[in-house]
């Protein structure tokens, strides 16, 4: 249990982190948002636990296809935002990465990379 409160407090620190070091620097908050600290962090609670060298392995195999079709939410979200406000950007970025995930699991099955 004190295990499960730790990785708890790691990982909702780097959240703040992350969140206090914005409010000071949209370049800063920004750069340490892109970093793949949560996949990292989760990465060495799995090799702590005992999971095994290919759960580890499979975990940032498919990391990385997850990440490629929520990029363009970034791209999106500020035009969006300065438009019709922060909720309608959310939901709406949101919804688009749904999409295009949903589109790009299915291109890539074509290739033998199963995501669904």
């Amino acid at each position: 249990m004190i295990w499960l409160i730790v990785k708890y407090a790691i990982t909702a620190g780097m959240i703040v982190l992350i969140s206090e070091a914005a409010k000071r620097s949209d370049r800063l908050g920004g750069l340490l948002a892109a970093l793949p600290l949560v996949t990292v962090l989760v990465l060495i609670w799995m090799k702590l636990e005992g999971q095994t060298q290919e759960k580890i392995a499979n975990h940032a195999w498919y990391t990385f296809w997850y990440v490629v079709p929520t990029l363009p939410m970034f791209l999106c979200f500020p035009f969006i935002f300065q438009r019709w406000g922060f909720w309608v950007a959310l939901l709406a970025s949101c919804l688009m990465t749904v999409l295009l995930f949903w589109g790009y699991a299915l291109l890539l099955r074509r290739f033998g990379i199963e995501l669904m």
